[in-house]
């Protein structure tokens, strides 16, 4: 299975979420030098991060900030802290989810695993329709008759790669929520708005400004 950062200054939450991964066959590797908290991971060779957003002479948001900078290696922050403007800051710096605490151990492990099948599945063939063409394994969008591209945050690409795959339909929000996290009681309505808007902004980067179309009260298309 994986290998999982935690980074959590909470002794007994810590070795609980280290009990947790144990019990279901992944690797937690504890990192509590919280200013090198982002080096330690870069040098860890893990494949799924679980940060705390308050730590000592540390902040979480610019851990997520500096590791993403860095690595695509998927990031869930795990936080009592769980205000809407910290949702929305740490999901705009390239956060794959955020669950506040407390937390339910099974609801954590399904966001776990959904986190990680999305971001290591290896087979898939590149992706076109109306110009612009989705790698989905390297989440690198590009415009054909530019050439211009860009590489999405996990959450992003993933999106992307579902609407496209469904081209001309429209995919409900529930099932958009449904297929990024598993099951829609997993992922709060504005949870899926904050990675829809992260999105539209990525890809008007590009120049690709009305790509994808929201249909009030029903959904959204490519």
């Amino acid at each position: 299975m994986a290998r999982i950062a935690i980074i959590e200054d909470d002794e007994a939450i810590c070795e609980e979420l280290a009990a947790l991964m144990t019990r279901n066959a992944h690797t937690p590797v504890i990192i509590n030098d919280f200013p090198r908290a982002a080096q330690e991971v870069l040098r860890s060779d893990v494949q799924l991060v679980l940060l705390d957003l308050s730590l000592p002479r540390a902040d979480g948001t610019t851990i997520c900030r500096e590791i993403r900078a860095n690595s695509p290696v998927p990031v869930i922050i795990l936080t009592s802290n769980s205000s809407e403007t910290n949702e929305v800051l740490t999901m705009s710096l390239g956060a794959d989810d955020f669950i506040a605490k407390p937390y339910s151990p099974n609801i954590l492990l399904a966001r776990i695993d959904a986190v990680l099948r999305r971001s290591f599945n290896t087979i898939a063939a590149p992706i076109e329709y109306r110009g612009v063409s989705l790698d989905p394994v390297q989440n690198i969008v590009t415009v054909l008759d530019t050439g211009k591209s860009i590489k999405l945050p996990n959450n992003e690409g993933h999106i992307l790669s579902y609407l496209m795959k469904n081209a001309g339909a429209i995919i409900e929000r529930s099932a958009l929520a449904a297929e990024l996290w598993d099951s829609e009681m997993f992922v709060d309505d504005n949870t899926l708005s904050i990675n829809i808007s992260r999105l539209r902004r990525s890809l008007s980067k590009i120049g690709v400004n009305d790509f994808l179309i929201t249909h009030r009260g029903q959904g959204y298309s490519v």
